[in-house]
């Protein structure tokens, strides 16, 4: 029983830990950093500028070159062009980049109510920036704007335009054309008259959704389909990808990224002074890329190319959790709701785990009922715990019981939880999906907290059919107060999250019932045929 005891403070310590760093990541999030533009494009000041990553000597095909800093003037603040269409507004400063993107679809709105922005204007490099290898002529690039022939605002009406940009420099002339469609995506083409060397940037990743218990950075999907994360505050500087086909920032809803699936480019991942990454991708002569911008939403990534879903970041159990996601979205086109499909799907994964969970449970009552005898045991071989384990085993092998039996569809149910929770903190289809009358957006927390007290007292019954074989009084007392402490970081969880550990707890409380039923009629006939 010494080594039963061990794992359920294995057990115990696992839960306390998950619960302190959920309490932690809930009470700390980090708060995006207001934008201080207005709406159609906002400069840029010279200190910001400056403050740009500047790697020294990225390895570029095997020639060290530098990567120099944006510059410290920048004429790009005032919006040369305005992209308009029904999902978002897209300006492009002076300088040729995308200085912001604003999505106008309702559900996209923030807590204020206002429609999302995608990027801080504070943080650098912008998407589609330019930076030439050559110092001199980098500084001019920073200083001379792009001239464009065509009306300042585009109006997108459900099909693609195009937009050409013309910066005239001392020995170069750059033209940018840039073709984007009602989605978000666009086709890139940069052309270069002299072909002198540069790089050029997805842009800092957007600044919306970013807190402590989901990931933000940036990723880079290789040829062979190898996706490496990349998260903020662990950038080594200077690292090169060879023939990458897609290169992402992205935070925990949406995403900067440009593309090239079939041939490929190179990347060079820098860094801030946070060691937050900041990509840059090696230019060409007449360079050519697909792009997009937007929220990470898996039908629109995968209606551009299905290969783009790998942008959707799902965690270690990303194996499970894709499937698992591809489910979800099935029952929702089935239901016509989030909040019933979540519910729905829970239903089924308990369906499927029950022959485990049923052998488990019934492995639990038996040790319940055997918990006198091996307190017993225990009390009697204090001092000799070979004899005691001796002893313990041939009870176990007595009454044909497993002691770890019931560890197995814990352990099983471990992925799939977070695969699960994996799914629903990322999955951007839940902002704005209403469920039942008072939630509105299974993306937010409930407002009125009845979920998470519903979960809290879901969780304490529960706790009360299952048998335990705890013993030790301030074991016994700590897991007692877990439905409380659940329920208090549960208030600032996704209500969508909440919604399938609530049904998982009836689930769970009907299933403990059923067993019970079960075993006290096993118990019975086990009686009978031993009278």
């Amino acid at each position: 029983m010494e080594q039963m005891s061990m794992n359920q403070r294995v057990i115990l310590a696992t839960i306390l830990s998950l619960v302190i760093l959920m309490v932690y990541s809930s009470l700390f999030t980090p708060q995006r950093a207001p934008s201080p533009g207005e709406k159609n494009g906002t400069a840029v000041t010279s200190a910001a500028v400056a403050s740009s990553p500047s790697p020294s000597a990225p390895q570029v095909g095997g020639v060290e070159r530098n990567l120099p800093k944006g510059g410290r003037e920048d004429g790009g603040g005032e919006t040369l062009v305005t992209i308009k269409g029904k999902r978002f507004e897209l300006f492009i400063d002076k300088l040729g980049r995308i200085s912001q993107m604003v999505l106008e679809e309702k559900r996209y709105q923030d807590e204020q109510g206002e429609q999302i922005r995608l990027f801080n204007p504070t943080k650098l490099p912008r998407p589609l920036e330019i930076r030439f290898t050559d110092p001199q002529l980098n500084r001019e690039a920073f200083k001379v704007p792009y001239s464009y022939r065509g009306p300042s605002v585009v109006e997108l009406n459900g099909s693609p335009r195009t937009v050409e940009l013309v910066q005239n420099l001392e020995g170069e002339r750059v033209t940018k054309r840039i073709t984007i469609y009602p989605d978000g995506h666009y086709d890139l083409q940069v052309i270069l008259a002299q072909g002198k060397e540069y790089f050029i940037s997805p842009g800092y990743r957007p600044d919306v959704r970013v807190d402590a218990y989901t990931l933000h950075g940036a990723l880079i999907r290789e040829s062979d389909g190898t996706v490496t994360w990349i998260e903020d505050g662990e950038a080594k500087g200077d690292e090169l990808f060879k023939g990458a086909t897609i290169a992402a920032g992205f935070d925990r809803y949406y995403t900067t990224a440009l593309y090239d699936l079939e041939r490929g480019f190179n990347v060079v991942v820098s860094k801030d002074g946070e060691d937050n990454p900041i990509l840059f991708i090696q230019g060409s002569r007449d360079f050519r890329a697909g792009g997009y911008m937007g929220p990470k939403e898996y039908e629109r990534l995968a209606a551009i190319d299905p290969r783009l879903t790998d942008i959707i970041e799902y965690g270690f159990f990303t194996f499970i959790a894709k499937p698992m996601f591809k489910a979800l979205l099935a029952l929702y086109h089935f239901i016509g709701n989030w909040g019933w499909a979540i519910v729905l799907l829970t239903i089924i994964i308990r369906i499927l785990l029950f022959p485990l969970t049923l052998k488990g449970m019934l492995s639990m009552q038996k040790l319940k009922d055997l918990a006198p005898k091996i307190k017993e045991i225990q009390q009697k071989y204090k001092e000799d715990p070979q004899k005691m384990n001796l002893h313990m085993m041939q009870l176990y092998k007595k009454h044909n019981v497993n002691p770890m039996s019931g560890c197995l569809p814990m352990l099983i149910q471990i992925p799939i939880f977070f695969a699960i929770y994996r799914v629903l903190l990322n999955a951007i289809e839940l902002k704005g999906a209403p469920w039942i009358l008072w939630i509105r957006d299974l993306s937010a927390p409930d407002p009125y907290y009845v979920l998470p007290v519903l979960m809290g007292a879901t969780m304490y019954i529960h706790q009360k059919l299952t048998p335990t074989t705890i013993t030790d009084p301030t074991q016994k007392k700590i897991f007692e107060w877990l439905p409380v402490v659940f329920t208090f970081f549960f208030i600032a969880f996704p209500a969508g999250l909440t919604l399938y550990w609530f049904t998982n707890n009836i689930l769970s409380i009907i299933q403990q019932l059923i067993v019970n039923r079960i075993f006290s009629s096993r118990k019975e006939m086990e009686e009978g045929a031993h009278a």
